[in-house]
């Protein structure tokens, strides 16, 4: 038995259709607002992270000055030791 479809009813059908969409995308929109916190936090965590690191690096670069300068001083001083 073919039913014959009016506009009406497609209407319904389409109507029906789309019912639960506006619901399933207020879902996505709860993950995607988790979702951008945690990147929030993130991204505060690698702030933190990238300071420690420069301060690190500030540490070791002083250190190879301060081991430079006196490597410096040294072969100055055996330079002078030998007249060269």
């Amino acid at each position: 038995m073919k039913k014959n479809v009016t506009i009406d009813d497609l209407a319904v059908m389409v109507s029906k259709g789309f019912s639960g969409v506006d619901k399933r995308f207020e879902s996505m929109d709860k993950r995607f607002d988790l979702v951008d916190k945690r990147f929030e936090s993130m991204d505060k965590r690698f702030e933190s992270m990238d300071k420690r690191f420069d301060k690190i690096e500030n540490l070791i670069l002083e250190n190879h000055k301060r081991r430079i300068e006196k490597l410096e001083a040294e072969t100055k001083d055996l330079k002078e030791l030998f007249a060269i």
